[in-house]
């Protein structure tokens, strides 16, 4: 998912940032300067739905509280962000297709 962010132009920032409430999948500044808070969710099939279904309500609060702890510890407050989320699906011969949403609130 970094290589699709950067090849969008985006420059990666951290990976897998950890703190007591949870963690961000990917951080990353857009070609405009837009912090951009990626949730990543890969699934092998839809089986039990699309990826993106597993971000409910409580999911996208949890990733707002985190995106406003990252810009305080980076000292970052006030910065323009967004919170996006992936999609990746994969299969068995190692193809893959990303469902990329942007400003998920």
């Amino acid at each position: 998912m970094a290589d699709f962010l950067s090849s969008q132009g985006n420059r990666v920032l951290e990976r897998n940032w950890r703190v007591r409430e949870g963690e961000i999948d990917l951080v990353a500044l857009s070609p405009t300067g837009v912090i951009r808070f990626v949730e990543v969710k890969t699934r092998s099939s839809q089986k039990f739905g699309h990826p993106l279904e597993a971000i409910d309500s409580q999911k996208a609060m949890r990733l707002q509280r985190l995106a406003l702890a990252w810009l305080s510890t980076h000292q970052r407050l006030g910065a323009e962000y967004q919170i996006d989320c992936a999609a990746v699906l994969t299969s068995s011969n190692g193809a893959f297709e990303i469902d990329y949403r942007s400003a998920i609130l």
